[in-house]
C-alpha cells in the first residue's frame, strides 16, 4: 500500500481517472503511482510511457489478468 509522511502534500480527489483499468503495455494516461487491481503490487509510471509488459509482473495461475489502476496522481504545475 502506498505511504506518505506529509499529508499537506496530498489532496483527495474523486475524478473518474481513478476508476479506469489499464493492461500491461498500454500507454499511461497520467503520471503517478498505479496499483494492480488484483494483487496490490504498485508501480510508478509516466504519462505517455507504456505500462510494464506482462512479463514484468506475474500473477499466480487463476488470479486473473494484470490491471493497473491510478492510486496517486502526480500533478504538474502549469
Amino acid at each position: 500500500m502506498a505511504q506518505y509522511k506529509y499529508r499537506t502534500h496530498l489532496n483527495q480527489g474523486n475524478s473518474s481517472v481513478y476508476d479506469n483499468l489499464y493492461k500491461p503495455g498500454e500507454n499511461c494516461p497520467n503520471s503517478g503511482i498505479y496499483r494492480c487491481d488484483v494483487c496490490g503490487d504498485e508501480i510508478a509510471s509516466n504519462k505517455g510511457n507504456p505500462f510494464p509488459p506482462q512479463n514484468h509482473h506475474q500473477h499466480a495461475q487463476g488470479r486473473g489478468p494484470i490491471r493497473w489502476k491510478l492510486l496517486v496522481y502526480a500533478q504538474q504545475n502549469k
